[in-house]
């Protein structure tokens, strides 16, 4: 049974790259604060694997690079309003630095979405006018980041109870249990 109900997280998590309303199509990203507290922000879920390895798109400037280069534990937030779960990944995030592997993925970005990865200043700098942005035409900014799973907290909302269960990474394969919500 707690096999069953992993088998359904990944059917989701899968539907979330290739159905543009899905629910988990957008995550919550958690990441280490360079300062202090976290840094939270939604990011695009793009790949996922049959190990559950979970992929997002960013610019390597921001905020988010450098505090998964500084610590790279960070926690990814799901949501499925008509389903009424409450999906936590938490893994180890690490940096794609393939030249090939870029070159793939980028091929594979939208022309009007590849600005989201070429601006000519710094994500987070001061500008005047949002209008005028300057883009650049590279993909030296580009960047993929891979979510290795090692725990996973899933919560089922009900009307009569909550169903809860965590699974943990062991070698190749996962060991859930259900837990009290």
């Amino acid at each position: 049974m707690i096999q069953t109900l992993l088998d359904e997280l990944t059917t989701e998590l899968r539907l979330g790259t290739s159905k543009k309303k899905h629910p988990f199509r957008y995550f919550t990203l958690a990441t280490h604060g360079l300062k202090n507290g976290l840094g939270l922000r939604t990011v695009v879920l793009r790949k996922v694997t049959k190990d559950l390895c979970l992929t997002f798109y960013t610019d390597n400037r921001s905020t988010k690079m450098k505090e998964i280069k500084e610590k790279p534990s960070v926690s990814a937030l799901f949501y499925h309003p008509k389903k009424l779960w409450q999906l936590t990944i938490m893994g180890k995030a690490s940096v794609e630095t393939d030249p090939a592997i870029l070159k793939k993925y980028w091929s594979g970005v939208q022309l009007n979405a590849r600005k989201d990865y070429t601006a000519s200043q710094t994500p987070g700098s001061p500008i005047k006018d949002p209008e005028e942005i300057e883009y650049l035409r590279g993909t030296e900014h580009f960047a993929i980041v891979h979510i290795v799973p090692e725990e996973i907290d899933f919560l089922k909302l009900g009307r009569t109870h909550h169903t809860r269960a965590k699974f943990i990474k062991k070698g190749t394969g996962w060991e859930g249990n259900y837990l009290v919500p």
